[in-house]
């Protein structure tokens, strides 16, 4: 099974040509380890990181807000190309979150605005990688003083770097070293051993 990449970022709003590059960046460099992109299947940078990862054969997965094909386009007026896979949540914009969230082994920011600062509380509070590709615009820069404001120790690990390649790589590389995938199965299940599944890890270039 192949290990399952979030990236999460601004759907819409002011994006530069220099914020899309960062972005097709990042999911090049996921596809190149091997990991399969998740994101909300929208528009913007996290359309971008999945049209990186197509450009090296990448897998994706799409997890939808909406209940149907006709609904993703029509009502959210989101892309259903390049995506290998698609879930229908049925769920809406927030609660999409979540299952965005719980689908990725780890989760990676670029940009952001409202929408993404929710995943971001989400993945925090539930303990899990984060990686932020710093000055890709939006709010990427103010998850980090957020995280010290919240003032709550979930065992989420924050990992920053401006170069998105850098950042694929350490992200991968931390949590193929760790025992577990995020605290929150330790949170929940502390009096079972946990360990990882067996996971073979595919690099290209």
């Amino acid at each position: 099974m192949r290990i399952q990449v979030g990236v999460m970022g601004s759907a819409g709003g002011i994006i530069t040509p220099e914020e899309i590059d960062l972005a097709r960046r990042l999911g090049r460099r996921i596809a190149e380890r091997g990991c399969t992109i998740v994101t909300g299947a929208c528009p913007g940078l996290p359309h971008a990181a999945v049209l990186g990862a197509h450009d090296r054969d990448g897998w994706s997965l799409g997890i939808s807000p909406a209940l149907s094909r006709e609904e993703h386009i029509n009502i959210y007026g989101s892309p259903l190309q390049p995506y290998t896979t698609m879930v229908f949540t049925g769920s809406g914009l927030m609660g999409r979150e979540t299952h965005n969230i719980h689908s990725s082994d780890f989760v990676l920011f670029v940009g952001g605005r409202s929408g993404t600062l929710g995943e971001f509380c989400i993945a925090y509070d539930e303990g899990k990688l984060i990686g932020i590709v710093t000055n890709s615009g939006g709010i990427s820069n103010d998850f980090v003083p957020i995280s010290k404001l919240v003032q709550k120790d979930t065992g989420a690990t924050i990992v920053t770097n401006d170069s998105p390649e850098h950042l694929v790589n350490e992200c991968l590389d931390l949590y193929l070293r760790s025992t577990m995938p995020t605290s929150v199965a330790f949170n929940r299940h502390a009096d079972f051993p946990v360990s990882r599944p067996a996971i073979t890890q595919e690099t290209r270039g």
